[in-house]
């Protein structure tokens, strides 16, 4: 079954039998390398917590907003669909758009500031970096090692999930250096894959943060009909309000957005491939720049609604008195937990003698409400 799978794959395409992992393991034929990946990711504890971490609105705000963990799924089903497309491995495009969120904070970018800041003398703090923290340290599932013990394509794809890495400087002082005992790359391009994974995180973004705004009267249809791209199809639909409910209009209008950031992707990486004579795997990590991309037109649109949505959204005053309200709990919560870090802590179970990433790992682990108990327990 998995040899007629990789038959089919394109020549561009990560292969289905992974290069290896950092600890070796007895394979199975039920799953292959990337399937198993992906499955890992899903059981894990760090991964189950997203159900319970703010995307934009605090989770205590409503049951309908998405969270880190809708958020995940929506990127993993726009970067399948791209895959399939590409005939590339989907597993992978899979397996990195669930994992990418997992070192996320609670309070979502306002508790990530916080704690950066909390941690500004004893290495800064990025979701990224923890993403990789806890599927190499932190999630303690197997008798032979810490962490995940991913296929090194999955974790080459997580650490460039913006791109190749040119400054080790962050990485090393959070990981320590030489962490992936040179098997990672860092300057070379990412895989298509990857590519995939990161672009569909950014449509994800621009269409259902769009979507929860709308819904929550943040902003209106109208307010959106100066945005290239966008107002077409506004135009278009908001015609029907005499017919159909505004929240079914919204529904489509976010349909027709991720077609037609989809509809770009595909045709712009196409021009793409060919412009820089990409042939096969080995092209795309030589190749100095990244082949999944927008059009000129797509990357107007991208800049203007992210624009928007930090105004009319993200910086709103509903929405910054809940995140205030996170920043405030996340620095408590580190400086009481730093005074007596045995009473929350089982300092033990960490072979660790840096007790700030001791506690900076725990709290970046925590859901918005068990946060916000801790910190009503503590104040």
């Amino acid at each position: 079954m998995q040899k007629k799978t990789m038959s089919n794959l394109s020549k561009l395409a990560v292969p289905i039998q992974s290069k290896g992992r950092f600890f070796k393991e007895i394979k199975t034929n039920l799953r292959n390398d990337f399937q198993r990946d992906r499955d890992r990711i899903i059981h894990s504890t760090a991964f189950r917590r997203l159900k319970h971490k703010t995307q934009v609105f605090v989770n205590t705000s409503g049951d309908h907003f998405r969270t880190r963990i809708t958020h995940s799924l929506e990127v993993s089903q726009i970067a399948r669909t791209l895959a399939k497309f590409f005939n590339l491995n989907e597993d992978l495009s899979e397996t990195l758009s669930l994992a990418h969120d997992l070192g996320h904070t609670p309070f979502g970018h306002a508790g990530e500031e916080s704690l950066n800041i909390c941690m500004k003398n004893y290495g800064g703090f990025d979701h990224n970096i923890q993403t990789l923290r806890i599927i190499t340290l932190l999630e303690n599932r197997y008798y032979k090692f810490k962490g995940l013990n991913l296929s090194f394509e999955t974790i080459d794809g997580l650490i460039k999930h913006n791109g190749p890495v040119k400054n080790l400087t962050k990485l090393n002082r959070i990981l320590g250096k030489n962490f992936f005992k040179k098997k990672i790359k860092f300057s070379l391009n990412s895989s298509l894959e990857a590519q995939l994974a990161s672009i569909s995180d950014d449509i994800a973004y621009n269409s259902h943060d769009l979507e929860d705004g709308l819904k929550s009267n943040l902003f209106k249809l109208k307010d959106l009909k100066k945005i290239p791209v966008l107002d077409k199809i506004i135009i278009k639909h908001i015609k029907k309000t005499k017919k159909y409910s505004i929240d079914l209009i919204i529904r489509q209008i976010i349909r027709e957005i991720i077609n037609e950031m989809v509809s770009d992707v595909i045709l712009t990486t196409h021009k793409n491939i060919k412009k820089y004579k990409i042939k096969n795997l080995n092209d795309i990590y030589n190749t100095k720049f990244q082949l999944v991309t927008f059009s000129n037109k797509m990357k107007k649109f991208d800049t203007k609604i992210k624009k928007f949505l930090r105004q009319k959204m993200y910086f709103h005053k509903k929405v910054n008195s809940k995140t205030n309200y996170g920043r405030k709990v996340i620095t408590k919560l580190f400086t009481s937990i730093r005074r007596n870090p045995k009473k929350y802590i089982d300092i033990k179970k960490y072979n660790n003698s840096n007790f700030e990433r001791i506690i900076c790992d725990y709290i970046a682990g925590m859901t918005d409400r068990y946060a916000i108990n801790l910190y009503n327990q503590i104040k």
